[in-house]
């Protein structure tokens, strides 16, 4: 329940008749929310307070600013560039961690120094960050398939504590990719525990998400339990056409752990197609030692053989869906004319029959044309929908920050929150709205460790979101991504209106978060 109003004050803004969801699941309020400067002084009644600015909510949903769990906040992927954070801001989205997947910060920077060249930059939402056992395993081993020796294991092991000392919420595994992939549990497990004596969370991008998804899983599950570490299991899904409906077993997992008392939590964004770069269906043993060592293992015929038929194994059975059509390109520097169209179309404009041993074929010329974003449209959305209902699973965009005219990207990154609301809470009714604000807000803001953010409460920062329950939907698609959702009318950063009546202001309102 909310507290009764504080005596007469002055606000700069105050909320009113609106519908008040307070993201713990509790059933809505109606009550005024009162903000001055970046904090939510009072929440009760307010009539006739003094104030600025008055935003009538009639018939409108208020809630907490929604809070993205797995977001591409790097230079490469146009963080700087677009530091306004738009594309985010417009889906009422407050707050976002980036560094998943094993990256961390980008290798340029040392933990701090990004903190504080994201603080000079300024950014339009508040960002936190991980550190990335990719990028601390391959400073140290470079992308060397082997264990690290003792010594190099006590380097990564001051570079995790560093990065923690330094603000990081966490860790986070890339196990699928570069060189997570040749690390072996005992590695996760010894520099989990640096984390979790800080408090901090490991987030982890499953080794598997297709045919070896279950004991990806176990693997993850276990290093929760030997490092004493809350898990997310990031953008979970079940992936490739063997797959699919086997949600109810990788559920039922989590569910098993958390039965023994660890803390095994899931996010996922609420699409059927994945996107990653085009690299994901080469096996990573081929890749071994970078491109270099790629290309000169093609040059023995054997070695191509063999990398080709575990490509095509690859599109039949993970995240090629059995189709090239399937595999959409989204980013190609060296032709972006193939943005937006499949593997498929390619091999058609290349004068090929478009079979998957000729789709394998293109695969590794991408690879030696320098790689090239793909979204994967290889998964079941009864898959997605039993996820979407597991309790303990948050809702993540694993998107980049993204404008209109910049390549061809998955929607997720214009469209992720208000899809849920508006196809899955509105039309399809998978969660109440309750339930999919919760997994928007107090939950990972729990999972993560944010004290005064993800509810509404007095004393907590002032970061709200305010849509037309009636109207909220996502209009971004795979033919035509760059379009922003509707029915987002206004979001709130620390005190600060970052969208006005549906129009984006372009501040930079956010603060960069530290888990020190």
């Amino acid at each position: 329940m909310f507290v009764a109003c504080s005596p007469r004050s002055s606000y700069d803004i105050i909320i009113v008749n609106g519908s008040v969801y307070d993201g713990s699941g509790a059933t809505l309020e109606k009550v005024d929310i009162g903000i001055k400067g970046d904090q939510i002084l009072t929440i009760g009644d307010l009539a006739n307070s003094d104030t600025k600015q008055v935003i009538d909510a009639q018939g409108l949903v208020v809630a907490p600013g929604f809070i993205d769990t797995h977001v591409h906040l790097d230079p490469m992927d146009n963080f700087f560039k677009l530091s306004t954070a738009e594309s985010h801001v417009r889906q009422g989205v407050t707050t976002s961690f980036g560094g998943p997947d094993g990256r961390g910060v980008p290798y340029q920077f040392d933990f701090q120094e990004y903190l504080d060249t994201v603080t000079k930059v300024g950014v339009g939402m508040n960002v936190g960050f991980l550190a990335g056992h990719n990028k601390i395993r391959k400073r140290v081993l470079g992308l060397d398939n082997r264990r690290p020796t003792p010594e190099e294991l006590d380097r990564m092991r001051s570079m995790v504590i560093k990065a923690m000392d330094e603000g990081a919420f966490g860790i986070s595994t890339g196990l699928k990719y570069l060189p997570g992939n040749f690390s072996k549990v005992e590695e996760l497990i010894e520099l989990s525990k640096e984390v979790a004596e800080k408090g901090g969370v490991y987030t982890s991008h499953l080794r598997d998400e297709g045919l070896a998804i279950m004991p990806a899983m176990r693997e993850a599950i276990y290093i929760s339990k030997e490092a004493n570490i809350p898990v997310i299991l990031t953008h979970h899904k079940v992936i490739g056409k063997p797959m699919w409906g086997k949600s109810k077993q990788s559920l039922a997992l989590v569910d098993s752990a958390r039965q023994k008392g660890l803390k095994v939590l899931l996010d996922q964004y609420p699409y059927n197609a994945s996107h990653t770069g085009i690299s994901v269906l080469i096996p990573t043993w081929a890749r071994a030692g970078g491109d270099k060592a790629f290309s000169e293992r093609l040059k023995n015929q054997k070695t191509r053989d063999q990398i080709e038929k575990e490509i095509v194994f690859n599109i039949l059975n993970d995240r090629g869906g059995e189709d090239l059509r399937r595999i959409q390109f989204s980013t190609v520097k060296w032709e972006p004319e193939l943005e937006g169209k499949t593997l498929h179309e390619w091999a058609q404009m290349e004068g090929m029959e478009p079979t998957v041993t000729n789709g394998a074929k293109l695969v590794i010329q991408a690879q030696l044309n320098g790689g090239a974003g793909c979204i994967f449209h290889a998964m079941d959305e009864g898959d997605v929908e039993n996820i979407m209902k597991h309790p303990f699973n948050m809702i993540a965009s694993d998107g980049r920050l993204s404008e209109p005219g910049l390549g061809h990207p998955h929607p997720r990154s214009y469209g992720t929150f208000p899809r849920v609301l508006g196809k899955y809470v509105r039309e399809k009714k998978i969660l109440s709205m309750e339930e999919a604000i919760y997994k928007m807000t107090k939950l990972p803001a729990i999972s993560f460790g944010l004290k005064n953010r993800g509810i509404l409460k007095e004393g907590y920062k002032a970061d709200i979101t305010i849509f037309d329950p009636l109207t909220v939907t996502d209009r971004a698609t795979f033919e035509v991504p760059h379009q922003y959702p509707e029915g987002i009318l206004y979001v709130i950063i620390n005190g600060k209106l970052a969208v006005n009546q549906g129009k984006f202001q372009g501040i930079k309102a956010g603060e960069v978060l530290s888990k020190k």
